[in-house]
């Protein structure tokens, strides 16, 4: 009888062992897809995770070779403004960022919301919030919209100056236009 008892036991402790690893790997498959970790700053809305290049989703920092005007209409590299701001950030708040991916760009890169920490704040909405980039209302629906009126207002960022939206910058470079002439209105400053 005794034997039957501790057979029980142990058959119940494996049951319940075997229900406890099946309940872990479905939540760990459920964020499988999550990365964390370590990010490195590609430029102002790409970053890279083990490896992964993640676009912030909602966002639209200026390109690497974009000039905007500051606010002595003097012409600065906005898009290395934009990524250094970024680095910046990261380098302050020294936490694993946490990127839930939302899907796939036509680069193939990862489109995602991160944040610095789990929770912590969200990376997009600080660099909006800082004229370091726009609201992408083509993909955001107007998340970062309250975001980007506040820098807006403040004069923060590029805000402080003048520039061309990073999605209309790309189009010119693409019809044929040199980077100098697509950023900003630089041919009425010349």
């Amino acid at each position: 009888m005794k034997d039957k008892k501790i057979i029980s036991k142990v058959e119940i402790n494996r049951i319940f062992g075997l229900v406890l690893a099946v309940a872990s790997l479905s939540a760990l498959a459920a964020r499988a897809d999550d990365l964390i970790g370590q990010a490195s700053v590609i430029d102002g809305d790409t970053i890279e995770i083990h490896g992964t290049r993640i676009r912030l989703w909602g966002i639209d920092a200026p390109e690497s070779s974009q000039l905007c005007r500051n606010d002595d209409s003097n012409l600065y590299q906005c898009g290395r403004a934009s990524a250094m701001a970024l680095a910046g950030l990261l380098w302050a708040i020294k936490r694993p960022v946490s990127c839930f991916p939302v899907d796939r760009d036509k680069y193939g890169r990862t489109v995602a919301t991160c944040s610095l920490g789990t929770p912590g704040p969200d990376i997009g909405h600080w660099l909006v919030a800082n004229g370091h980039a726009l609201d992408w209302p083509k993909y955001s629906k107007g998340k970062y919209e309250d975001a980007q009126r506040s820098a807006e207002k403040a004069g923060r960022g590029i805000w402080a100056g003048s520039f061309v939206e990073p999605w209309q910058y790309r189009a010119c470079v693409k019809a044929g236009g040199r980077p100098a002439t697509c950023s900003d209105d630089a041919a009425d400053h010349r």
